[in-house]
């Protein structure tokens, strides 16, 4: 028997901090990304059956609201926070640009060789994404589930989805509020995903 879910996975929108390398900084969104998220989500918001949170603020404050709108259980989920940029926390580009653009050019290049100093090895990122992305899709099967989550873990998943290796996972644009859609088959204890490029419902 086969059981289809379909994953949406939804970016914060814009944080009180604009554009800064916030990993595991817990930051809020700002009233401008709240918009965002709201309109990102007006279509599709009552045919949830779950929606799954990032813990951190600019992921969970939203995902409250949406579910007491709409009635629909929310769950914090460690293990979709964002990426750890280490020594970058907090910065910007720019910043990092002036004291040393070597390294952020090097991460551009190949976040997988060269992460931020005392950043999370991506690897490690990798399979504690992975680990709730197989959960999800086995706990959910058959359901449609919405993720709130970060871009790095939007792009993770994607890499898994599109079968590319890990380091790159820049390739893929994930703008603030931006939502994609996935296709999970479930069939005789195998699974096949499918990225949807139009909005799905």
């Amino acid at each position: 028997m086969n059981l289809t879910s379909r994953i949406d996975l939804l970016r914060h929108g814009e944080t009180i901090g604009r554009s800064r390398f916030y990993g595991k900084t817990d930051i809020s969104i700002s009233p401008h990304g709240l918009r965002q998220m709201w309109a990102t989500t007006q279509k599709l918001s009552p045919h949830w059956d779950c929606i799954i949170s990032s813990p951190l603020g600019r992921c969970a404050d939203f995902a409250h609201r949406l579910g007491q709108r709409y009635t629909i259980p929310v769950i914090l989920d460690n293990r979709i926070k964002e990426f750890s940029f280490g020594i970058w926390e907090g910065l910007t580009a720019a910043e990092i640009m002036e004291t040393d653009a070597e390294a952020l050019a090097r991460f551009w290049g190949n976040p997988l060789i060269y992460p931020p100093e005392n950043g999370e090895y991506l690897l490690n990122f990798q399979a504690r994404v992975l680990l709730a992305w197989y959960e999800i899709t086995k706990t959910y099967a058959g359901k449609k589930v919405l993720l709130v989550t970060h871009s790095g873990v939007i792009r993770t998943i994607l890499c898994h989805v599109a079968t590319k290796p890990i380091e790159r996972l820049l390739d893929f644009e994930v703008e603030h509020a931006s939502m994609r859609h996935v296709l999970v088959t479930q069939n005789q204890g195998m699974s096949h995903a499918t990225l949807l490029t139009d909005l799905f419902d």
